[in-house]
């Protein structure tokens, strides 16, 4: 009778809360019947752990469209293991770096984070009163670009975000590198035994394939800055946003022919639509928790009961747009590495 009874009440979980992303399937729930936010046990000490560490609001939304990525992926992965897909597992592997990596990007790998100092690590400097991004090239170039007088002041914002976004791939690729010297370590120590032979030289070998790449398009992201810093926005940019733009770029360098590209270059207007909602959604919710806290500060049981609902719904709703973004980006990375590779293998 049990089994039953399991199912009907599976059932009835999919059905109440149908229509939000974090619960598209059955609602996890732990042994003691509490509501999981993740069906993956280590994601969900991961989420509960960032809890502790009252991380901004943003930070919170972004750390949480980074697990939900990671959790789709996972089992994604479970599926394919299960058909015999993954062999010599090296999309496990993958599936390990990135979670290592979330792990290190939001402070939570047991480590002091120096990372984003080091600059290649791309060249260690100390913190100087007027840095505004960590890095003497950047700076450099941010402060003859404010000096310069050639931009408008929501130029100046755009560039900003153009800055800001190299800084954090910059931050991520430190944390990449990191994470793979780490692997390695663990490799020669043979504590990976899905690793073996020539598949563990193979997984290796796509590693440091993939470690290249991501500092070749950093340093063309920084020739960019550099071009835009020393002569404006050009009148005839396709995009505004940052990862729109890095999108764009890859996939001009892809090969793809002419039909490709207007094809794409629609759907990557419609990707920047929701990178801009989804921007605007996070300066929301960065208000409503700042409006939280001062209410909190009152004393108002119903005022702070309020606002707290209000806090909660754009949260929900921001962490809902975040996944969606990352996802819808994800997938475009893949299409245009996909058909790139197509093409030079014809």
């Amino acid at each position: 009778m049990k089994l039953p009874c399991l199912v009907v009440a599976l059932c009835f979980g999919v059905g109440v809360m149908a229509g939000k992303y974090s619960r598209d399937v059955n609602e996890p729930k732990s042994s003691d019947g509490q509501k999981l936010e993740f069906r993956i046990a280590k994601l969900d000490q991961v989420w509960n752990k960032a809890n502790r560490m009252q991380l901004s609001p943003v930070r919170q939304s972004e750390l949480h469209s980074d697990l939900k990525i990671q959790e789709k992926d996972e089992l994604q992965w479970k599926k394919l293991k299960v058909e015999g897909l993954d062999e010599n597992g090296e999309k496990e592997a993958q599936l390990r770096r990135n979670f290592n990596v979330i792990l290190a990007k939001y402070g939570m790998d047991g480590k002091r984070d120096t990372r984003s100092l080091e600059s290649n690590h791309l060249k260690d400097h100390d913190i100087k009163e007027g840095d505004t991004f960590e890095d003497p090239r950047l700076d450099k170039l941010w402060n003859k670009a404010k000096s310069s007088g050639k931009f408008s002041s929501e130029e100046m914002l755009s560039l900003k975000r153009e800055f800001q976004h190299h800084k954090d791939k910059t931050h991520e690729y430190n944390i990449l590198m990191d994470t793979i010297s780490r692997t390695e370590e663990e490799i020669h120590k043979n504590e990976i035994s899905a690793l073996e032979g020539d598949t563990k030289e193979h997984v290796l070998h796509q590693k440091h394939s993939d470690l290249k790449q991501k500092m070749s398009d950093l340093n063309q992201g920084f020739e960019r800055l550099r071009k835009i810093s020393r002569e404006g926005f050009s009148t005839d940019s396709e995009f505004r946003e940052p990862r729109v733009i890095e999108l764009w770029e890859a996939a001009k360098r892809a090969n793809l022919s002419d039909n490709e590209l207007d094809s794409l270059k629609e759907e990557l207007r419609h990707f920047e639509t929701k990178v801009e909602k989804h921007s605007h959604y996070q300066e929301q919710l960065e208000l409503s928790h700042q409006k939280l806290q001062h209410v909190e500060s009152l004393g108002d049981k119903e005022h702070i009961k309020r606002n707290q609902e209000k806090y909660n719904t754009i949260a929900e709703k921001t962490r809902e747009m975040g996944y969606k973004m990352k996802k819808h980006m994800q997938d475009l990375s893949s299409k245009i590495s996909r058909e790139g590779l197509e093409h030079n293998e014809l």
